[in-house]
C-alpha cells in the first residue's frame, strides 16, 4: 500500500498543496492529501499556550507588514542617495517613485493577512484591536496581548532592516548624509516647514479612510467582499493612501511607527522621537481616527436588519422582528427555549441573540420576547425539542 502510495505521489501534475476546497471542487486536478498527523504532534499541539499561539500570529503578520514597505524605503532611498552622489542619473529616475513604497506596504498587508489572519484574527494593528474591545466586545487582557506583540513584530522587522543595510547606513552618516533622511527610512519624520496641525489633519484624514475600509471588508453582509478577497482589498486601500500621502508624511498604524521608531533612536538618533514633537501624531492619532470611521459605519452605514435578511445572523422569528423593526409598538410574544432530549437546558438561539445585538431595537425586541408578555410578568416558556 506504502508503494502505491508513493507512486501515486509521482502523477504528472500532481500538487503538493494539501487538500484545498478548491483544488478538489475542480475536476482536472489531482492534490496530493496531507500524511495523517502523529500523536507525538497532536499532544504538542495540546499543551502549545493558545495566547503565545495568537501573540506569535500578530508579531509575525506585522513583520511580514513592515518588512517589505521599510525595505523598500531603504532600497529607494539609498539608490537615490548614490545617483546623487554619482551623478549617473537623476535621482527622481531611480528604482521608479513611490509606487513602489507603496505597493510594497500594499503586498506586506495582503500576505500578512494570508499567513498570520487564520491564527489570530488578523488585527496587526492597535487601533484595530482598540476598536473590536470597544465595538465586539473583544477582551481588555488579550488586547493588551495583541498590542505589545504588535510592536514587538514591527521592532524586530526595523531591526532587521537596520542590520542588512547596515553599510549602507553607516556609509551615509559617514558621507554627510542627513539623519533625518536617514531615520525616515524606519518611521516617519516630518520636513522642516510641515507645521504640526498640517500633519495631524492629514494623519487623521488618512487613518479615518483606512478605518472605514478595514472594517467596511470585515462587515459580514458586504455582498462585494469574499474571505479570498479581504486580504487585496485592505491591501489596496494601504496602497492607494501611501501612493497619495506618504509624500507628505504618514504613519497610518501605532506599531508599525513606534516599533521603527525605537529602533532608530537606538541606532541614529534620538530626534525620531524628539524632533517637532511630530512622534506623538505618528503614533496615537490613528487610534482615534479609527474609531471614528469605525463608529461612522457601525452608527450610520451598518443596519442590523440586513445581517438578518443576507443569512448572516438569524433567529427564529426575523419577519416578526423585522416587522417590530419597521412599525412602532411593542410585540412581545412568547419565548421559545430549546432543550436537548437528555433534558439539559442549552442557551437557545434567542437568548444568544439578545446579547449579540445589544441595545438596538432588534435586541430590545428579543428581549421582550424572552422576558415577558406585554404584562411585564415572565411567562412559563414553550420548549422545543431540540435534534
Amino acid at each position: 500500500m506504502a508503494e502505491t502510495e508513493d507512486l501515486r505521489r509521482r502523477y504528472t501534475g500532481e500538487m503538493e498543496l494539501g487538500v484545498t476546497e478548491a483544488a478538489q471542487q475542480h475536476i482536472t486536478r489531482r492534490v496530493v492529501r496531507p500524511p495523517p498527523a502523529s500523536a507525538a504532534r497532536l499532544a504538542f499541539e495540546r499543551r502549545r499556550p493558545k495566547f503565545l499561539r495568537e501573540m506569535a500570529a500578530e508579531a509575525t503578520g506585522v513583520f511580514f507588514y513592515v518588512l517589505p514597505g521599510v525595505a523598500a524605503t531603504a532600497s529607494q532611498t539609498f539608490a537615490i542617495i548614490n545617483a546623487a552622489e554619482s551623478a549617473a542619473a537623476p535621482p527622481a529616475a531611480v528604482l521608479g517613485s513611490l509606487l513602489n513604497v507603496a505597493v510594497a506596504f500594499g503586498f506586506g498587508i495582503a500576505f500578512a493577512i494570508i499567513t498570520s489572519a487564520s491564527t489570530s484574527g488578523g488585527h496587526f494593528n492597535p487601533a484595530i484591536t482598540v476598536a473590536f474591545v470597544l465595538f465586539q466586545g473583544f477582551p481588555i487582557k488579550k488586547a493588551m496581548r495583541y498590542i505589545v506583540a504588535q510592536i514587538f513584530g514591527a521592532f524586530l522587522a526595523g531591526l532587521l532592516i537596520y542590520g542588512i543595510w547596515h553599510q549602507q547606513f553607516a556609509a551615509a552618516l559617514a558621507g554627510g548624509v542627513e539623519k533625518s533622511t536617514l531615520i525616515g527610512i524606519l518611521c516617519a519624520y516630518p520636513l522642516p516647514d510641515q507645521t504640526i496641525g498640517y500633519l495631524f489633519l492629514v494623519e487623521f484624514f488618512v487613518d479615518a479612510f483606512l478605518g472605514m475600509v478595514i472594517w467596511s471588508v470585515l462587515d459580514p453582509a458586504n455582498p462585494f467582499i469574499a474571505p479570498a478577497s479581504a486580504p487585496w482589498a485592505i491591501g489596496l486601500a494601504y496602497t492607494a493612501m501611501v501612493i497619495g500621502f506618504a509624500s507628505i508624511t504618514i504613519s497610518t498604524n501605532l506599531a508599525r511607527d513606534l516599533g521603527t521608531r525605537m529602533v532608530a533612536a537606538a541606532f541614529l538618533s534620538t530626534d525620531a522621537f524628539t524632533y517637532k514633537s511630530y512622534s506623538w501624531i505618528g503614533i496615537l492619532v490613528n487610534v482615534p481616527a479609527t474609531l471614528f470611521s469605525v463608529a461612522y459605519y457601525e452608527f450610520v452605514m451598518k443596519d442590523t436588519m440586513t445581517h438578518i435578511a443576507e443569512g448572516h445572523l438569524s433567529h427564529p422569528d426575523e419577519h416578526e422582528a423585522k416587522h417590530y423593526n419597521e412599525t412602532p409598538g411593542d410585540v412581545s410574544p412568547n419565548p421559545t427555549i430549546h432543550r436537548h432530549r437528555s433534558g439539559e437546558r442549552h442557551m437557545s438561539e434567542t437568548e444568544e441573540e439578545i446579547g449579540a445585538f445589544g441595545g438596538t431595537r432588534l435586541g430590545r425586541f428579543l428581549s421582550n420576547r424572552h422576558h415577558s408578555g406585554g404584562s411585564g410578568k415572565l411567562e412559563q416558556p414553550e420548549f422545543r425539542e431540540h435534534v
